[in-house]
């Protein structure tokens, strides 16, 4: 796992979940259309830490163990969606500090960010949680939310227009 800022490619939020397993497939195709590489981005904070000086002392597991398990949750997660040989276009990223704020750090110069969502049963529109929420205000690229379902869509189309025609890209 690598701490550095995504570059060009496609930022997909990671937490181990469905919604987030769709995103960096979907994002993997995407990629591939736009000839850029796929940074998987799992952030996390330490759980336990910044109580009051009174609070107990928590039994839980150390600063240390957490970040292991972070790396090893989002390391699982990439090899569900890619199996056991995973392609170099695809960086795997461990940052530390609130996921929203990392998710939007890393996506500084990228082309977009992926995000994968449930959608509400009641009218079909996606169901964002505090992270995607924020992630939608904050962001200064293009966020796209991926459906938990298996709908496989078709990659973008890349389509170069010449300097004289006024057709722009599908």
């Amino acid at each position: 796992m690598e701490d550095r800022t995504a570059g060009d490619g496609i930022v997909v939020g990671i937490d181990g979940s469905g919604a987030s397993m769709a995103a960096l497939r979907w994002a993997a195709e995407q990629a591939r259309a736009l000839h850029t590489h796929v940074v998987a981005v799992h952030a996390w904070e330490p759980k336990g830490f910044g109580l009051a000086p009174y609070a107990r002392v928590p039994t839980g597991p150390t600063h240390a163990e957490q970040r292991v398990e972070a790396a090893r949750l989002l390391a699982s997660t990439v090899r569900k969606v890619f199996g056991p040989r995973i392609d170099d276009s695809v960086r795997a990223v461990v940052v530390e500090g609130p996921p929203a704020r990392m998710l939007l750090e890393q996506t500084s110069g990228a082309v977009l960010l992926a995000l994968g969502h449930k959608t509400h049963e009641q009218d079909g529109l996606p169901a964002f949680g505090m992270v995607g929420r924020a992630c939608l205000r904050g962001a200064k690229v293009p966020v796209v939310a991926v459906p938990a379902t298996e709908r496989h869509t078709a990659p973008l189309r890349v389509v170069s227009a010449s300097r004289g025609s006024r057709r722009g890209a599908a």
